[in-house]
């Protein structure tokens, strides 16, 4: 392999990949912790940004939060809880804020998707986290 071309370099090597995704979409028509898990990419990472897109529906009234716990532990927050409120149809997307810890966390564990405020029934979106591979 040669390093000096991008192709022979892997995603530890570079910045902003999607480190976590989930592998079906993600209803929130109901409250609850770990509503959904999202598949990591790599061992250790840092999450840079995490957005919501893809609606089925209107989500607007959905509060999440992703956590490092299935326990609902706010304490394990790697975002803020937020309203969805700008997510309203497929076509829409929203970033969410990240927590303090999370500008200085090196994460090596599932994320969870915990639901605070339920959207209506059968409202799924898709959520991507995005950030540095530290260690694949």
């Amino acid at each position: 392999m040669n390093a000096n071309h991008v192709g022979a370099r892997y995603p530890d090597s570079f910045g902003s990949f999607a480190v976590a995704v989930p592998q079906a979409p993600i209803y929130l028509g109901a409250t609850g912790n770990a509503v959904a898990t999202l598949s990591i990419t790599g061992s250790t990472y840092i999450v840079r940004r995490v957005t919501v897109a893809n609606a089925t529906g209107s989500v607007a009234l959905a509060n999440v939060t992703i956590l490092t716990s299935n326990d609902g532990n706010t304490s394990n927050a790697v975002t803020n809880a937020a309203a969805l409120t700008t997510v309203t149809g497929s076509t829409k997307f929203q970033d969410l804020p990240l927590s303090t810890a999370a500008a200085s966390t090196v994460y090596s564990t599932s994320l969870y998707v915990y639901v605070g405020t339920a959207a209506a029934a059968n409202n799924a979106v898709e959520i991507t986290v995005y950030g540095d591979i530290v260690t694949l």
